[in-house]
């Protein structure tokens, strides 16, 4: 038979190994797992529990031992009876609801125990024992469990935290690996160590392939705007003890991909140092900066266009009108008849263009249009479009196909003739050898669909994805020699959108383009 000090002993040395057990753990369920059989065996229990705070303060049962899961959730509403009774320092009561705990699991269940797990001074949890024996508990008995328990919640804690900086870890590479920039990271030698998705799409290098070479084999220039790494590095970037070489360095040019094309982007390379100064990484965030590029290039050549749009017509009103204030020569009736025509043509171009300019800034500010709404009869609307244009030509023969049942609809007519003269207008300027421009529509009892085709030079399928952007112009020696601000579709887009309807294209070099615009009937 064991004495007092040998079972002591054997005590200790239990409470020993089960906590090199449980410390050397960092999954917390298994950290758990570990620490309610131990507990349980330490006191010769046959159930176990314990509960982990979380950041609200509330207490949830995180491991069981004896304990079906369907009985959890009531478990956990007794058990925050506990957790109140124990803060208003009811022994009395606590125990109460312990019996009434045990009660509920098995009836055999007559002794608890209720160690509190904490770290640093601050609650982490409840760890419960129940046994269906009645036996006392000496201070030693309190101490080693006690010691236990301590040492339970440094397992648990360092658990804990372990999967907070999991998480956290997984999380950041989530960010880096799905974010809109390309992320590359380098190391201190500017060797790639991690290659994003987005940089393997700007790029055309797989992460696999790019993963272990420097960065200057991968993001390669064609031509350099602004920044040089090279020359950065020359003059002591990216450590802080060089003047401003602490600082991120921006570089942007044209990347030369994987597969020959380019790319235009902007790189920032940020250094990452350790504690004593020494460079530990580079971070290069590369952004697609094409559509910005784009963009300005659409916005320079708008302004270019609208300069000439604008001085085209003021040049020839303000010659026409100088021609007749001439003192020194009498005018006819005819000649002035025709001079002033010309001037209130060119007046009425220059009002166009101005209210175009206003519509498309009011589009931009309200997102969309405000209508008029009334019965709008779209084949008289086609009509009467025709009809002014085809005096303006002698190159192009006009058919009109629409049914003679094709009925109204409601929308904003003064809107909608813009629409049907900007793509008849648009059909004669891209037909400059003439053909045939067919205005016509078809209605299905829901919907009426106006269609304008011409047989003129078409576009490709990429330029079709664009054409109604705002001061979208079709590349070619035809749009620069026709006049245009890149807005005509782009409002058109606009008002047929406002009245529910859509626009598309349909065309192929050489061989004209057809619009469609389909409107609900009301």
């Amino acid at each position: 038979m064991l004495s007092l000090l040998d079972f002591r002993v054997r005590q200790r040395d239990f409470l020993l190994e089960i906590s090199k057990a449980i410390t050397s753990r960092l999954d917390l369920n298994e950290v758990l797992k570990r620490v309610v059989n131990a507990s349980v065996a330490m006191l010769a229990g046959q159930v176990g529990i314990i509960a982990l705070r979380d950041d609200r303060g509330e207490y949830h049962i995180q491991a069981v031992l004896g304990v079906p899961k369907e009985q959890i959730p009531d478990l956990n509403t007794r058990l925050l009876e506990v957790i109140q009774t124990a803060s208003a320092r009811d022994s009395e009561l606590v125990n109460t609801h312990l019996r009434e705990m045990a009660a509920v699991i098995d009836k055999r269940l007559i002794q608890s125990f209720a160690i509190p797990l904490a770290f640093g001074g601050e609650a982490m949890g409840l760890m419960l024992v129940f046994r269906s024996f009645q036996g006392g508990a000496t201070p030693d008995d309190i101490q080693v469990l006690q010691s236990f328990a301590d040492q339970a919640a440094i397992a648990v804690h360092n658990a804990q935290l372990y999967e907070r900086m999991n998480f956290d870890r997984k999380q950041l590479a989530a960010v880096i690996q799905h974010s809109a920039d390309g992320v590359v990271i380098l190391d201190d030698a500017l060797t790639i160590l991690n290659f994003n998705h987005a940089a393997e799409r700007m790029t055309g290098w797989t992460a696999w392939e790019a993963l272990g070479l420097k960065v200057d084999e991968v993001l390669t220039f064609a031509h350099v705007d602004k920044g040089d790494l090279h020359k950065a590095l020359e003059k002591g970037w990216p450590y802080p003890d060089q003047q401003d070489a602490d600082d991120a360095l921006y570089v942007e040019g044209d990347l030369l991909r994987r597969d020959g094309l380019t790319t235009s982007v902007g790189i920032q390379y940020a250094p990452l140092f350790t504690d004593d100064g020494k460079l530990a990484n580079v971070v290069a965030n590369v952004r697609d900066i094409s559509n910005f590029r784009q963009a300005q290039q659409m916005q320079n050549v708008f302004i270019s266009t609208v300069s000439h749009e604008l001085k085209t017509p003021v040049a020839l009103i303000k010659g026409y009108a100088a021609t007749l204030r001439r003192e020194d020569v009498t005018w006819d009736e005819a000649f002035v008849r025709e001079y002033s025509g010309v001037i209130e043509e060119e007046s009425d171009r220059l009002t166009e263009l101005i209210e175009d300019l206003l519509t498309a800034s009011r589009i931009q500010a309200e997102r969309g249009l405000t209508l008029m709404p009334g019965d709008m009869n779209i084949a008289e609307i086609a009509r009467r479009s025709v009809a002014r244009f085809q005096t303006q030509t002698d190159q192009h023969k006009f058919e009109i196909h629409f049914p003679a049942d094709f009925p109204l609809v409601q929308g904003d007519e003064t809107r909608f003739r813009q629409v049907v003269d900007n793509l008849v207008s648009n059909a004669i300027k891209y037909s400059p050898n003439g053909g045939t421009i067919a205005v016509g529509g078809t209605a299905d009892g829901n919907t009426v669909s106006l269609y304008v085709r011409d047989q003129g030079v078409g576009m490709k399928e990429s330029e079709m994805d664009q054409i109604f952007d705002r001061f979208y112009r079709v590349d070619g020696a035809l749009s620069r020699k026709t006049q245009g601000t890149g807005l005509g579709l782009y409002l058109s887009k606009a008002i047929v959108q406002a009245h529910g309807g859509t626009i598309r294209v349909e065309s192929s070099p050489g061989k004209g383009s057809t619009f469609f615009v389909t409107l609900p009937v009301s």
